[in-house]
């Protein structure tokens, strides 16, 4: 078996990993009554970050053999697979417009895989690497602190997704530069902790803003944002910093543009399609359904 096609195999399995970390980390914050520390007492979000950190694993080796500019697009599955998922924990079917948009974005990611290039095995410059993270980290917190000002439940998680997303490419970028670092230059354990101090900051900021995105704004509008800035963000960096190219030169980056508005058609299509669903029919497993436990006690079952 090819590195590519491990790669895909790994990012296969990374994405249902992902996706099953989204739903269960929106039951939560749909379910939780408020206070900051409230998901941490639930065994649910700590199923999500099990999950997550599965995910997470799987991701960083599937970095070891493919490059940014694939890996990160492959993350694109999470919601083809999340919002389908939802729907049968939901018990309720898989509507016609879910299934287009599932095709578009399989579609797209097929069509760039198929333009992906030979990795060159490029990484970031040393010296390059402490500004990219501190203006990462500026960066992400200057959005959440922006999320924060705003009143409207919807903009302020799709704000926050954004952030969470742009930390998460960045940390795979940090991810793709150590692994270069420790596979191909024989570096020692010292001259990582640099970098895995980044990809550590970035992944928690990363988890801690998505489950933040989730309260109030349902899972498919925060999580297709955190799917599309995440891969956004880390392919701009390995074509710009690590030399990765698309097969045929121009003419298979303009195609591999076009195949990556396909995707993102596809999840856009998603996300409409659960935005329209009735009030009265739970869009998402157990987003508008009482927890028991919360209704015994007389409280608030839906704390949004």
């Amino acid at each position: 078996m090819s590195a590519l096609a491990v790669a895909v195999l790994l990012c296969l399995v990374s994405a249902v990993c992902y996706a099953g970390a989204a739903i269960a980390q929106e039951r939560v914050a749909a379910t939780s009554p408020g206070g900051g520390y409230a998901p941490l007492r639930r065994p649910g979000w700590w199923g999500a970050v099990a999950l997550t950190c599965l995910g997470a694993g799987l991701h960083v080796v599937a970095l070891a053999y493919g490059p940014l500019s694939l890996v990160q697009p492959l993350g694109a599955l999470t919601i083809v697979f999340a919002l389908p998922m939802a729907a049968l924990c939901a018990r309720r079917p898989v509507g016609a417009a879910s299934r287009r948009g599932a095709l578009l974005a399989t579609v797209g990611l097929a069509g760039l895989l198929s333009l992906t290039g030979t990795p060159h095995g490029d990484t970031l410059a040393g010296a390059e690497r402490p500004l990219l993270a501190v203006v990462a980290l500026a960066a992400v917190a200057l959005a959440a602190l922006a999320a924060r000002r705003l009143r409207h439940p919807g903009a302020r998680g799709v704000l926050l997704a954004a952030a969470a997303g742009a930390a998460f490419g960045m940390a795979s970028v940090f991810t793709k530069a150590v692994a270069e670092d420790w596979t191909t230059r024989g570096a020692d354990i010292p001259a990582l902790l640099p970098g895995l101090g980044a990809i550590a900051a970035l992944a928690l900021a990363g988890m801690l803003l998505s489950q933040s995105s989730y309260r109030g704004a349902g899972l498919a509008a925060p999580l297709a944002t955190v799917t599309v800035v995440n891969p956004v963000v880390a392919a701009a960096i390995g074509v710009a910093e690590l030399g990765e190219v698309f097969r045929y030169g121009a003419t298979g980056a303009l195609l591999a543009a076009v195949a990556g508005a396909v995707a993102a058609t596809g999840v856009v299509t998603l996300t409409v399609q659960d935005a329209k669903r009735p009030a009265d029919a739970p869009a998402l497993p157990h987003a508008r359904q009482p927890d028991r436990d919360l209704v015994r006690a007389g409280a608030d079952p839906d704390p949004r």
